[in-house]
């Protein structure tokens, strides 16, 4: 009924004679939201046809509005919004205008257009889903118009959108900074965000799946922005620097990929590597069910006709030096991987990983790489893995075995990449570079023994059951979706340390050497087997029979906060509590298989041999030191950091976490320096014995049994690959 009367009073035209006599946008500004709140409730198709019709959207999508200044932006483009949610391919046909067999006119789509930059993210988001919604709705004739100049414009304006943020982010990556810091990352992360998020609204329209228009933004993509990005010396006098150009390349690959892309970049980079056979054969791919962008060739033609030269700046690296026999082995991709550059190595090995691993890839081009069919071709002397498999793994372990180390991130990363080659090889790691991983194992394994003397001993365990599965699931990604960030930290720098000896510093130190250790345990289990070890420690608490030689009740280890507890074992002392005063306290440590705290506890008013817990705190990390002015004082550290409070709030390796929480001291007084000695002595021997225990239960990992066990069954061929 409402609406009967809408249309009997006409009120749409009404509307638009309003908008026409009025410059107002008190006016404008309802009405659009008015509008746009009755378009997103219609529900039947003989209202939306309405409304469509008589050119009356048109009429109001078209007016001039004066969008400087005010708030009248976020309803136009939220009006417009709303239109493009009701179009299908029955309603389309009502917002253009038709000349012929061509459309001439699309006010809905051209007015959005307009917006594509703006300012504000949410009205970029909002044109971005508008354009989608039509792309998918689109006939024939629509397409036509979109994909032809001067509206096709669009799609070659976003590409060298996505080029300035990519020279943004490169500017952001070339800063010379002293450190690498928080801030920074937090920049470059933002940066890479946006490109990605650029990337993916490209990936839509591609995936709409319509020829012409999936052609187009391809075309527009590899001429504007990749090949520029792998041709690093530009006419125009710009130019990326190399490691964020294999950095975009492969972020591109992955969230965009595609037969024609990953087709396209492997061609450009392995262009060094081609025989004239295979190149032949491939450009005579074109008549096969892959037809390649014409540009591809035309690029292809231009490197053919390049001369091979040395760079002209040092440090210069030229991913697509043509071929050339005098320099093929130092040219190209290879040229990156070789480098002296760590973020280099890991960007262009990573992008060549990417390309390899896809099933998109081009038969003749996956020979070229090596790793589809690899034991089939392993006589190919243009295959690069083959060939320079030796090389690349000694690149790669000369980066593991570095001192001072890199982060464990890096090494993660390093163990990604060598775990893959040593997958995929099918020949046994050399002897130098065996030599190179035992010095990298010795290393790491030295660092967690020297963890067993610092504060955190008694998350050890712990952090190797969590730290495994991490481990594991770390070196078995895939390279579709890992992350080639690190590629960008490398090249900026490593964040480095504050010298901060807190104990919330030291459990990063620890959990980091127990990362490290686990995974070179899981490289040799690579070399020695192919395959990754379970978790191996199974029994976590050791026998009872490890506990304090020194008879304790079990009401003792299991205490609580408030609990009662027996003062046979307890050394008599006191306390100064800043809101309770000078209180008499009895010293308690006592040490249960791998854990062990330490109790005060006060005496209890009724019962003499028994007593009230008052505070408790963690044995290990204690570092009990007599006062040197005062021989009856014992100094106790007692660590506030709670790492399981910090891990429930770390979400992925991106988090940022602030946690510079000030260590607890305990200064307790006893009656004379023998007592406070032998209290000192006591609380060491406890600390001994629980850190004895721990060492009982990681001893197989640090004498490698479990691998030594693994090793025996395995083929002769392997006997040389055994290490420490």
């Amino acid at each position: 009924m409402i609406f009967e009367c809408f249309m009997e009073y006409q009120v749409l035209a009404e509307f638009v004679r309003v908008l026409k006599i009025s410059r107002n946008s008190k006016i404008e500004a309802p009405l659009l939201q008015y509008l746009s709140i009755m378009i997103q409730n219609m529900d039947s198709e003989h209202a939306i046809y309405y409304c469509f019709s008589n050119d009356y959207i048109n009429n109001i999508i078209a007016h001039e509005y004066d969008f400087n200044g005010g708030d009248l932006a976020p309803y136009f483009v939220s009006f417009l919004r709303a239109v493009s949610g009701k179009l299908n391919r029955d309603t389309l046909c009502l917002l253009v205008k038709v000349h012929g067999d061509a459309v001439v006119s699309f006010p809905l789509y051209n007015e959005a257009l307009k917006f594509s930059h703006h300012e504000e993210k949410m009205i970029q988001t909002a044109i971005r889903a508008l354009t989608l919604s039509i792309y998918n709705v689109s006939d024939d004739m629509v397409y036509q118009y979109i994909t032809t100049p001067p509206v096709s414009k669009y799609f070659s304006n976003l590409v060298l959108s996505l080029k300035e943020q990519c020279l943004h982010l490169d500017a952001l990556v070339l800063a010379e900074e002293e450190t690498f810091t928080r801030q920074k990352r937090k920049e470059l992360l933002l940066e890479t965000d946006k490109i990605v998020d650029d990337l993916y609204y490209i990936k839509d329209i591609i995936k709409v799946g319509e020829f012409r228009l999936s052609r187009l933004v391809t075309e527009n993509l590899l001429s504007l922005l990749v090949f520029p990005l792998l041709q690093f010396k530009q006419s125009n006098g710009s130019k990326f620097s190399t490691v964020t150009s294999l950095f975009l390349v492969s972020r591109l690959l992955q969230v965009i990929g595609g037969k024609d892309m990953i087709n396209s970049v492997a061609a450009t980079i392995l262009c060094p590597y081609m025989s004239s056979s295979v190149r032949n054969s491939f450009q005579g791919n074109t008549a096969g069910e892959i037809n390649y962008p014409n540009s591809l060739f035309e690029h292809l033609n231009k490197m053919e006709s390049m001369v091979c030269s040395v760079p002209e700046c040092e440090g210069e690296e030229n991913i697509t030096c043509p071929n050339d026999e005098a320099c093929k082995e130092r040219s190209g991709i290879l040229d990156c991987i070789f480098s002296e550059n760590q973020s280099l190595l890991l960007a262009s090995l990573f992008l060549l990983l990417i390309i390899a691993e896809s099933k998109d890839l081009d038969y003749f081009l996956a020979p070229i790489i090596g790793i589809s069919g690899m034991h089939d071709m392993a006589v190919m002397d243009g295959n690069i893995l083959v060939r320079f498999m030796d090389q690349i793994l000694n690149a790669l372990l000369t980066v593991l075995v570095r001192q001072p180390p890199f982060s464990v991130q890096t090494q993660w990363h390093i163990g990604w990449f060598l775990r893959k080659l040593l997958t995929i090889q099918g020949k046994m790691i050399n002897d130098y570079n065996l030599q190179l991983f035992n010095t990298s194992l010795e290393q790491s394994c030295e660092c967690v023994r020297k963890e067993l003397d610092g504060c955190w001993f008694d998350h050890m365990p712990e952090a190797f059951g969590k730290e495994w599965a991490s481990c594991n699931t770390a070196l078995e990604e895939s390279s579709q979706l890992k992350d080639p960030f690190l590629s960008l930290e490398l090249a900026v720098g490593q964040q480095t340390s504050d010298g901060d000896t807190a104990t919330h510093h030291a459990w990063h130190r620890m959990v980091e050497a127990v990362k490290v250790f686990i995974l070179h345990l899981q490289l040799k289990s690579s070399i020695l087997t192919g395959n990754l070890l379970e978790y191996p420690l199974l029994n976590s608490v050791p026998s009872t029979a490890t506990d304090s030689g020194r008879t304790h009740a079990s009401d003792v280890s299991s205490a609580s906060f408030g609990s009662e507890v027996s003062l046979g074992s307890g050394t008599p002392c006191r306390i100064s509590f800043s809101n309770a005063g000078i209180r008499d306290v009895y010293l308690i440590p006592v040490a249960r298989g791998i854990s062990g705290k330490l109790l005060l506890a006060e005496k209890h008013p009724f019962r003499s041999q028994r007593g009230v817990v008052l505070a408790i705190a963690p044995l290990a990390g204690l570092d009990p030191k007599i006062d040197e002015a005062h021989p009856t004082w014992l100094h106790l550290r007692i660590r506030e950091f709670d790492p399981k409070f910090v891990q429930s709030k770390i979400k992925g390796h991106r988090s940022e976490m602030s946690s510079h929480l000030a260590d607890g001291r305990w200064i307790l007084g006893f009656p004379s320096n023998k007592a406070c000695e032998a209290a000192q002595l006591l609380i060491l021997e406890e600390i001994r014995k629980q850190r004895s225990s721990v060492e009982s239960l990681l001893s197989p990992l640090l004498r490698n049994y479990h691998l030594e066990n693994l090793s025996n069954g395995h083929d002769k061929q392997t006997s040389h690959a055994q290490v420490c």
